[in-house]
């Protein structure tokens, strides 16, 4: 009978490895399969669940275990009552989308680093973002760490394969003020003109201002409750909410007379329906959520309307309204942790790169005050 490490007996099919973990050992049909925990009472439930597993067929024996048979197992087993659904779908379209055809087929047992890196290199080739890569890289990471713990491999590949080089990132795209005035007068006619009014006063994200609804507007005390966000996937999910993108996005907002005004005014939109205080503050005439494709959809209508009239403009994204926002703030001097707390930062490095990236004219100005001082 074996014994652990401190020479006490252990049960028959169990050892202490000299690394501390326990080694659970299962026969069954003359095949001998082997589970790994941290701890006793861990490794006899493992033992169960691996006894149940091979009498009901439903076992994958670690050498024949691909890379796709122990995703799925660790989204199904270890992720799903740890993090939030939005994370669950995110991770498994990262998959889909980007891993699956690299090293989908692969055997757990034989991934090497060099596979790894593949992924990196061809996302690269591909034009992907190298802050993508490196989401990538950190959920192929927490998948091949379990995978440690489970026994299943020996080492993490992914620390063995490097992330490229960060490029010379785009600068993002803000308007001016001209730009700003101008976009806002074409935008005047659309169905979405109050929520490019709300957004670009509050910097908020397109999920969380799509997901607004009448009671998170407290004029009580005079704030607006950012709570959830709002997104929707294909097949049977469709929408739903979410919570914030982090801890920190969950946040109160100022609310000013002239966010009332839009809000108010939207309202009046509505004015033959039954307005529900639970009821999204933007949506179809069809009583339907906005989608962000909608939202894209609509910005880009705009753009169209100004290019058929000779308006030079650039394309843009929702997101600008938020940098839009940011960047008036800053440039009317307002501090970088109230900005850090409106726009939901889980860091201030987060604020303060934005500050590095003020339009040219805010930098010239500030040079200018202290020319003097040479």
């Amino acid at each position: 009978m074996a014994k652990d490490l401190k020479g006490k007996e252990l049960p028959t099919g169990i050892r202490q490895r000299k690394n501390g973990k326990y080694e659970g050992r299962v026969q069954y049909e003359n095949e001998r399969y082997s589970v790994y925990a941290d701890n006793l009472s861990e490794l006899k439930t493992k033992m169960t669940e691996l006894h149940y597993k091979l009498e009901h067929g439903s076992f994958v024996a670690k050498n024949r275990m691909t890379v796709k048979e122990w995703f799925e197992t660790w989204i199904e087993d270890y992720k799903k009552n740890q993090v939030k659904i939005g994370t669950i779908i995110a991770y498994t379209n990262y998959y889909n989308f980007y891993i699956d055809k690299y090293i989908g087929k692969r055997k757990m047992v034989d991934m090497r680093g060099e596979h790894i890196q593949r992924i990196y290199n061809g996302m690269l080739k591909e034009g992907r973002a190298v802050s993508t890569i490196k989401i990538i890289s950190a959920v192929l990471n927490g998948c091949f760490k379990q995978a440690v713990k489970n026994g299943i491999i020996e080492r993490n590949p992914v620390g063995l394969a490097t992330i490229p080089r960060q490029g010379e990132t785009k600068a993002r795209r803000v308007f001016s003020v001209q730009e700003q005035e101008i976009f806002m007068k074409y935008a005047k006619e659309s169905y979405l003109y109050n929520l490019f009014a709300l957004a670009i006063r509050t910097g908020m994200r397109s999920g969380e201002i799509r997901g607004l609804k009448f009671s998170d507007i407290d004029k009580k005390n005079g704030v607006i409750h950012v709570v959830r966000t709002l997104k929707y996937e294909g097949g049977n999910q469709g929408f739903f909410e979410d919570t914030p993108k982090t801890k920190t996005s969950k946040r109160d907002i100022p609310l000013t007379q002239d966010m009332i005004n839009i809000i108010e005014e939207q309202s009046k939109k509505y004015c033959r329906e039954i307005v529900f205080i639970n009821g999204y503050i933007f949506r179809l005439d069809n009583g339907k959520p906005v989608s962000r494709e909608r939202l894209q959809s609509e910005i880009n209508r705009i753009l169209k309307k100004m290019h058929n009239e000779g308006v030079e403009f650039e394309y843009l994204t929702p997101h600008c309204f938020r940098h839009t926002f940011a960047t008036r703030a800053i440039e009317n001097g307002m501090k970088p942790q109230t900005l850090k707390a409106i726009l939901g930062h889980s860091t201030l490095a987060m604020t303060m790169d934005l500050y590095s990236h003020v339009l040219p004219t805010t930098k010239a100005e500030e040079m200018d005050l202290i020319a003097n001082a040479f």
